[in-house]
């Protein structure tokens, strides 16, 4: 079977460290969507390590990581990448595979997402410049290039082809001038380093290893609420975010999927433009976001934080059916109090649980369940028992607003610090 691990809001919930906890229990680690904007944290050493493209969990030695079809890799970053894993991981390259089917990153990707993002002016959408939005767009549009085209005779003839017209484009977006060219003969080396890596028919390698046995773990990037069909449209990413990715993102079967892991912050953040009903942009957001460190761990920009959304929540459990719920930073709210979640809204003066069709609509606010905070460390408790009263009803409640049980419980940043409750 294939197991899923997944954000359920915006990104940033924490799925790095966890996925590093579950690798000890699969073979396979394989990434299914997204680009090098995904950001997963680990600890290694006491180390800081952020992780792009490859798997995470590429630290359990025993464990093959896969950056599969529904990927979009720019050869750069994933080169830099590979250099700062070696030390760290001197196995690495024999135990990282890529599939052929993955999407490509070009230099003028990247600088075409620069144009976009510059003449939307205050309407942008909070891209991270990485290229991924036109990757994505070329990848429907039947134009991209695929890594297995990098062991072609023709590749740069491919290569010079889709630079035309990428430079079609960016003349008719106007503006400053971006000087993409400086970075193109990056670009050409990490490919050259690219040729080196073990590239797989992805589909049949994984297929080969599910009947053989072995256990698979689908890592996602980002969060369900910017999934480009379900999440807050338009500030969104480019590729689904959810459960349903996987299998056009590995290229497996629906009936192949096991548990599905979601993970949530306690509290909510987004990064860059979008509707965020529960948002603090007062003292206490401030302080969330000091006592939480929330920056970006790709972009450093500051994560804009407020209360946890029940209804995105909910939303989010729903469309991925998840078997296991995961919370992640419950120690920052340790010195809060009182706690709020948003259980429902009110659009245009009506009160629902459901997500509306525009999340971006102005008339849209939350209404609020209240709870004690704990005002008592957590990252020191080992088990659920341990766990101060009021952090157990704050828990309860989620678990009965979501239908869903509680699994794990982070209370650090360590490795260790993670409650396993089933």
């Amino acid at each position: 079977m294939v197991d899923v691990l997944l954000g359920l809001q915006w990104g940033d919930e924490g799925k790095g460290k966890i996925v590093d906890f579950l690798a000890e229990q699969y073979d396979v680690i394989a990434r299914f969507q997204g680009g090098p904007n995904a950001g997963h944290t680990l600890y290694i050493n006491n180390e800081k390590v952020v992780l792009h493209t490859i798997p995470s969990g590429v630290f359990q030695g025993h464990c093959l990581n896969l950056i599969g079809n529904g990927v979009v890799i720019d050869p750069v970053t994933l080169s830099k990448e590979i250099d700062k894993i070696l030390p760290l991981c001197p196995d690495l390259l024999k135990r990282l595979f890529v599939s052929q089917k993955a999407h490509l990153i070009l230099p003028t990707h990247r600088a075409l997402d620069a144009a976009s993002e510059s003449a939307k002016g205050t309407d942008k959408i909070g891209s991270t410049l990485k290229g991924i939005g036109p990757a994505y767009m070329d990848k429907t549009g039947r134009n991209g290039l695929r890594v297995g085209d990098i062991l072609t005779p023709g590749f740069k003839e491919k290569y010079d082809k889709l630079k035309q017209k990428h430079k079609q484009l960016l003349r008719q977006y106007g503006g400053t001038p971006i000087e993409w060219e400086e970075w193109e003969q990056p670009f050409f080396e990490a490919v050259e380093r690219m040729r080196f890596l073990q590239i797989v028919n992805a589909e049949y390698w994984l297929d080969n290893h599910l009947k053989n046995g072995k256990r698979v773990l689908a890592e996602g990037a980002q969060g369900s609420m910017l999934d480009i069909d379900f999440g807050t449209y338009p500030f969104v990413t480019s590729s689904n975010t959810i459960a349903a990715g996987v299998c056009s993102g590995l290229g497996i079967a629906p009936s192949r999927i096991g548990d599905v892991y979601g993970i949530t912050k306690a509290y909510c953040t987004r990064v860059g433009s979008g509707p965020f009903p529960t948002e603090l942009e007062d003292e206490t957001g401030a302080a969330l976001r000091a006592a939480g460190h929330e920056f970006g761990a790709t972009t450093g920009r500051p994560r804009r934080c407020g209360w946890l959304d029940l209804v995105a929540l909910r939303y989010a459990v729903m469309l991925s059916g998840v078997t296991k719920l995961i919370i992640t930073k419950t120690d920052v709210l340790d010195n809060f109090t009182p706690l709020k979640a948003a259980t429902g809204y009110t659009v245009h003066g009506v009160a629902t649980k459901e997500m509306p069709f525009d999340l971006c609509d102005e008339h849209i606010s939350p209404l609020y369940a209240i709870f004690d905070g704990w005002k008592t460390p957590v990252s020191s408790c080992s088990n659920y028992d341990e766990l101060p009263q009021a952090f157990k009803e704050y828990c309860t409640f989620i678990e009965g607003y979501l239908e869903t049980k509680i699994s794990h419980i982070s209370n650090g940043t360590g490795r260790n610090q993670l409650i396993v409750i089933s």
